[in-house]
């Protein structure tokens, strides 16, 4: 029984030690310092010796060269014959709780957006139990999107005794629902449909690289790159219009916060995803990496995708339209 499982046992590949996770890491942590010092910086004004730009710059820097030098180490490793049955189901099902983590890390976000619309600002308006609210915040009407802060309500910052932090303003106007009439001018609403098709092209690139048709494959892939390119452009022009226009910023009370926060942490990851599908693209049209039979680098690239429409959907739905 022994000689027959030794017989049908598959090797398992252990890299060598190295430090290139605490390099990631450490640009992570740069990289989230930074962030939130430049939101601090646009939200509150100049803040002595910030330099957010800088340490976020670095942060990005140090996590994009990490990933790639141990990405490109996984592929050589694979292409040596190093990883066999066994570590690409350990792939597959590290590939699988990333996305897990990541269903987890927007529901915290999408939570507090259910938290302040249900909840938060029903009371401060004096719903519930919360009547003596009104004691606080009179005037303050609630309603989504919030276009009037409580701030506002009583009369400006100088009016607000409690829990004063600066000063807010709601924007002049929203990017929810316009109504039918003005429904093809809804920047919102191309963008769901430009990523909605992406994840179509992405399939259709899959059935091609299953067909052993590499014409399919690197066609419909580069056409999802230039979808999800396009996305990203639209959102940085919805973002200028919004904070430009519409003075919807982050300064422009929890609308602008929780709008800022979901799109703005969605647009990063479109971001990631349009990279790992330009690297598939390249390795499928430059060196013809990929068989039928073996091509986890492209479909973990697949899954994520699909992710992030999933998410923009019901970020469409919750954000934008009811």
């Amino acid at each position: 029984m022994v000689a027959e499982l030794r017989e049908t046992a598959q090797p398992y590949h252990v890299p060598p030690q190295s430090k290139l996770a605490l390099a990631t890491s450490l640009g992570l942590i740069l990289g989230v310092v930074g962030a939130g010092s430049m939101m601090n910086t646009m939200t509150f004004g100049k803040v002595a010796a910030s330099r957010g730009s800088l340490i976020f710059g670095l942060g990005v820097l140090c996590f994009v060269a990490s990933l790639f030098v141990w990405f490109r180490a996984t592929i050589v490793e694979h292409r040596r014959g190093l990883t066999g049955v066994q570590v690409r189901r350990s792939f597959a099902l590290g590939m699988q709780w990333f996305i897990y983590s990541e269903v987890m890390f927007f529901s915290a976000f999408f939570g507090s957006l259910l938290y302040v619309r249900m909840l938060a600002g029903p009371w401060l308006a004096g719903a519930g139990t919360g009547a003596d609210n009104s004691l606080l915040w009179p005037g303050f009407e609630y309603g989504w999107p919030l276009m009037e802060t409580p701030q506002q309500a009583v009369g400006g910052a100088s009016q607000q005794v409690m829990a004063n932090t600066g000063e807010f303003s709601g924007p002049r106007e929203h990017l929810a629902f316009p109504g039918w009439g003005n429904l093809l001018g809804w920047l919102p609403l191309w963008n769901t449909l430009v990523l909605i098709t992406s994840s179509f092209t992405v399939h259709l690139a899959h059935l091609g690289l299953k067909r052993d048709n590499r014409r399919q494959l690197t066609l419909w892939l580069f056409v999802s790159v230039a979808l999800a390119t396009t996305f990203i452009a639209l959102q940085i022009i919805e973002y200028r219009h919004a904070w430009s226009e519409l003075g919807l910023t982050l300064g422009s009370g929890i609308y602008g916060s929780i709008f800022f926060l979901l799109t703005g942490f969605h647009g990063f990851h479109v971001m990631v995803g349009a990279t790992m599908l330009l690297v598939q693209w390249l390795r499928a049209s430059t060196v013809k990496h990929f068989t039928p039979e073996d091509h986890f680098g492209f479909e973990a690239s697949a899954w994520y995708w699909h992710f992030v429409d999933v998410v923009w959907v019901a970020l469409f739905l919750f954000v934008y339209v009811l």
